[in-house]
């Protein structure tokens, strides 16, 4: 078009920047689809990232063809007219569809299922196949790698997820059970886990410290835009109920959601999710994990995110809750305090012991975000948290001692402690307009006063050569713990070529704690006497400064980064009672950085990363006064501690051989302690001729662990059929004191587990499950006292499905474990049953009524051994888990597309956002 008469025509650019991206019909993205870009006599060729995005620099012509190849999809040939003057060029997206003359018997995709980039594992929703109204949980249990508890927890490739997102949003506070048992799995497009070092590290690229595991849920594109109502309500025998309800709104950015959550159930037995995919059997009865008793919860949560316009998003949520929790327990076994003798029981204590606990808890969590993009060039991000904590427990316990020292205690424990804990982050970044050049500043703060009364009434009989003796200890303990943390952090990247950068990262960290403690015994009548002896005044400080240089290179298959980080610490306290003492040590440690990642591909690669951290010791360690909490095993500190330093080596190999459908991932981490903080468990007589157990602490060299886990997951017959064979291994060296002789703890853990899915058709499903697990630990001052745990746990869920829309179910889930290495009367071997019958309403089938039985055969329990440097303790906790639900289920949603602004659809990020014009 000409140029208005008295105007003068833009001319024409020498250069320009193209950049599009290719979809399927469906709406995903294509990975790796190969684009090529004709001007001319010129052309350039080029694919896809990860995110289906091309880019095209220094294009010498506007008018150019595009041509766009991949396996499994139809090529598509484009010419494009488009403005000279135009620098940059954003191309509407290409739809490829999918190629129709290929085999039958040969399946391709564009995209594979899993994909491994950098920082992040992916998942292609749409090739795992759900029923209707699954949750994503149930989505995840079909996931490689995947591992999920019916309280909502996830385990990824061994290692524990944290939080959740929702289209990059930290969602309803991060809370990652609330995200997978509420949002419906078919809302899903990707699913990806995210190594996540912080918003510092996401925007600037250096990564401190070890990562935290976060659950990222994208959703589809025509599922962007409604509203979700999952609304649930039953009761059953012995007070048994519970309700949810899950109301959502989504609408590209915007996010507002109510999870409100009441339930009073058992522990591990009723599944807290709000799908139907199983019967709710949690049988944690094993050696190793376990967590019995009743609760009683109320916990309603409000969250809301959304851009408010192009330059400001914010995020927040608010939750409250209620636990009580009332759990009895037995339990027995050993504390050793010398090499065995001739007759071991003058050197071990053999304990039994009894209790009953109430335990009430109090939540208020407040969280919000703000991010604001100033231009181009700034961005501010402020992000303040509040979180107040109260409890009141209540403990009566029993425990009868034989062998070295020969007793009975009989006590109650009554405690309330409140912990208001508020904070703030404030993050700053620049860009320069030399590309990658960009500086970073953030201040952390966070202050928490933890203020704990306790109340401890013990009756302690001694039996003495000269006759049995009886002790009354009563006392009153107030604690008051103030914590203050403070870290600052600056860094800049200066880029070096197109492909390497020089990174500076310096920070101070800062952790300042004000206690005090103060003990009074309380007479016959009631009245209380401050114990000078036994109150104190303490306060430290730990500050941790780490200034790292670092170069970094980035090339297609590899990444690198070598550097040196500075270390310097100083750990200062002052004991204000009973006259000041000050303590002043400085420490310095140089610390290499390494980091090393290739890739083959995008489904498989090997990462070696190093990590090294100081640790100051806490507040119990290392304050010079004895803390008689417990009477017969009194705690004082070391104010001469060294902080801990850890050295840790991190190796990850991943691979998934897509036409296979065979993923195969395996870690291993080594790590090393120096001044390890231990303790050394020293005997001291008593008033009564006997002895206690004081516990002291030292700083020791030698504790040391190895460990590593692999997963093989092998899918057939288009997913019919998976079998998944998870293992893990691991050495762990400890070095402790023993009335001030070292002593070392020896323990190994294998873990075998073996879980095939089976889905032959729509009717049928059946999950048998298989594991072994061993358990053992040496202790080198006394071998008499060596464990070895072994359980074998057999266990079988699924469901049929009945009725021509298969609208009827029936559920089961059975397990066995076989326990030996425990004593009879502790360890017990349960046949844990649990079933349901379920029936779908309406053509959309989202009225659902279940009747659930848990624990049909009244069996379960939970048994749970714990390891100390000089023993072990075997518990068996209740679980009154036999009792009946009648349930009411309503799934509700309703989606109107995709978000646009003005007539066009909104292009997305790669971690679901989308993108504000």
């Amino acid at each position: 078009m000409p140029a208005r008469s008295g105007a003068a025509a833009k001319p024409p650019l020498p250069f320009r920047e193209v950049s599009g991206i290719i979809k399927d019909s469906i709406d995903n993205t294509i990975i790796g689809a190969t684009v090529k870009l004709k001007t001319g006599t010129d052309s350039m060729l080029t694919t896809t990232n990860a995110d289906g995005i091309f880019v095209f620099k220094n294009v010498k012509s506007a008018t150019f063809v595009l041509s766009i190849t991949s396996i499994g999809f139809r090529p598509v040939v484009r010419k494009m007219l488009n403005n000279d003057a135009v620098p940059r060029l954003v191309l509407d997206p290409i739809i490829l569809n999918g190629q129709s003359n290929q085999l039958a018997a040969v399946v391709v995709n564009g995209t594979p299922s899993i994909t491994y980039k950098t920082d992040t594992v992916e998942y292609k929703a749409s090739d795992y196949k759900v029923r209707p109204n699954a949750s994503v949980d149930e989505l995840l249990k079909k996931m490689e790698g995947m591992e999920v508890g019916t309280d909502g927890s996830l385990t990824h490739q061994g290692q524990a997820v944290t939080r959740a997102k929702l289209n990059g949003k930290i969602y309803s506070g991060g809370n990652l059970a609330q995200a997978i048992q509420n949002l419906p799995a078919d809302i899903v497009e990707k699913i990806q886990v995210v190594d996540d070092y912080g918003d510092q590290a996401a925007r600037t690229g250096i990564k401190d410290g070890d990562p935290e595991k976060v659950l990222n849920i994208t959703t589809r594109a025509d599922r962007s835009v409604g509203n979700i109502a999952r609304l649930s309500a039953g009761a059953g025998n012995n007070d048994r109920y519970e309700a949810r309800a899950f109301l959502q709104r989504i609408n590209g950015n915007q996010q507002i959601g109510v999870i409100g959550d009441f339930r009073n159930t058992v522990n591990g037995v009723a599944s807290t999710g709000t799908n139907g995919g199983s019967a709710g059997g949690g049988n944690n009865n094993n050696s190793n994990s376990g967590s019995g008793g009743t609760t009683t919860t109320i916990a309603p949560t409000i969250s809301f995110a959304d851009q408010l316009s192009k330059k400001v998003q914010v995020n927040g949520s608010y939750g409250y809750s209620i636990n009580k929790v009332h759990a009895i327990t037995n339990s027995n076994g050993e504390q050793f305090f010398n090499t065995i003798p001739a007759n071991r029981g003058d050197s071990t204590i053999f304990f039994t012991n009894n209790g009953d606990s109430q335990n009430n808890r109090i939540n208020h969590k407040l969280d919000f975000k703000l991010d604001y993009q100033i231009d181009s060039a700034n961005y501010l991000q402020i992000t303040p948290t509040i979180n107040f904590t109260s409890s009141d427990n209540t403990n009566t316990s029993s425990r009868f001692e034989t062998g070295l020292r020969h007793q009975d205690r009989l006590g109650a424990n009554n405690s309330y402690n409140k912990t208001p804990n508020w904070g703030g982050l404030i993050l700053y970044q620049h860009i320069f307009k030399k590309p990658r050049r960009n500086l970073s500043f953030q201040f952390n703060y966070t202050n928490s006063n933890q203020e704990v009364d306790n109340e401890q009434n013990n009756t302690i009989r001694y039996y003495l050569p000269t006759g049995n003796v009886d002790s009354l200890v009563h006392r009153y303990i107030e604690r008051d713990n103030l914590t203050k943390n403070i870290r600052t952090s600056f860094t800049y990247v200066e880029p070096l070529s197109l492909s390497s950068q020089l990174e500076l990262n310096a920070q101070v960290n800062y952790r300042g704690y004000d206690n005090t403690a103060y003990t009074s015994n309380i007479s016959a009548n009631g009245q209380r006497f401050l114990i000078d002896s036994l109150s104190n005044v303490y306060d430290y400080s730990f500050t941790e400064t780490r200034i790292a240089l670092n170069y970094r290179l980035t090339k297609t298959k590899y990444n690198f980064s070598l550097g040196l980080t500075a270390v310097p610490t100083n750990l200062r306290g002052t004991r204000v009672s009973q006259g000041n003492i000050m303590t002043d040590q400085n420490y310095f440690n140089l610390i290499p950085i390494a980091r090393f990642q290739y890739a083959w591909s995008r489904q498989q690669r090997f990462t070696l990363s190093y990590q090294g951290n100081p640790s100051e010791p806490s507040f119990n360690q290392i304050q010079p006064v004895r803390d008689v909490s417990n009477p017969q095993n009194p705690v004082v500190g070391n104010p001469d501690l060294k902080p801990a330093f850890r050295h840790a080596i991190n190796t990850q190999y991943n691979n998934y051989i897509s036409n296979s459908r065979l993923n195969l991932s395996a870690n291993v981490v080594a790590a090393l302690v120096n001044n390890q903080i231990v303790t050394n468990n020293v005997r001291i007589p008593d008033a009564y001729g006997a002895f206690k157990n004081e516990t002291r602490y030292v700083n020791l060299n030698g504790s040391y662990n190895v460990n590593g886990n692999y997963n093989i997951s092998k899918q057939l017959a288009d997913r019919k059929y998976n079998l998944s064979l998870i293992g893990s291994v691991g050495y762990n060296r400890t070095v402790s004191m023993l009335n001030n002789v070292q002593n070392f703890r020896n323990t190994w853990r294998l873990n075998e587990r073996f879980g095939p899915r089976i889905n032959p058709n729509e009717s049928i499903e059946v999950n048998p499950y298989v594991a072994y697990d061993v358990t053992r630990n040496f202790f080198e001052a006394n071998p008499a006292s060596n464990t070895d745990i072994r359980t074998t746990a057999l266990a079988i869920d699924g469901r049929f499905f009945f009725m021509k829309n298969r609208t009827l179910q029936v559920g089961y889930s059975a397990s066995k474990n076989f326990i030996t290495g425990i004593s009879n009367n502790i360890s017990r071997n349960p046949f844990v049953v649990n079933a349901y019958i379920e029936n779908e309403f309406f053509s959309k089938r989202n009225l659902i009524v279940r009747l659930q039985v848990f624990d049909v055969l009244k069996q379960n329990n939970f048994v749970n051994q714990v390891t100390t440097e000089n023993g072990f303790t075997n518990t068996l906790s209740n679980a009154l888990s036999r009792y009946f639900m009648l349930s009411v289920r309503a799934n509700l949603q309703k989606w109107t597309g995709s978000p646009s602004r003005n007539g066009r659809q909104l292009r997305r990020r790669g971690d679901g956002s989308f993108i504000e014009p």
